[in-house]
């Protein structure tokens, strides 16, 4: 039986090897490209979450009509 010591490094070595993977794919497949969406009349409801005051934060709203040219994929 090998001991657990002497499989740390591939163990390690495994975890980065999938965790940088999982990312490249996520970043290229389009897979969540639909998950955020612009809402229907966003001009009314903007006008309407004003009224509130809300702190800053990542809101989805307002949603750009188009990306910027670095986001371009080929």
């Amino acid at each position: 039986m090998v001991p657990l010591t002497s499989l740390i490094l591939p163990i390690l070595l495994s975890a980065v090897i999938v965790f940088v993977a999982s990312s490249i794919i996520h970043m290229l497949l389009p897979f969540h490209k639909a998950d955020i969406r612009r809402f229907p009349q966003e001009d009314d409801v903007l006008d309407a979450l004003r009224r509130f005051n809300l702190p800053p934060g990542d809101y989805g709203a307002p949603m750009p009509a188009s990306k910027p040219s670095w986001w371009a994929r080929p």
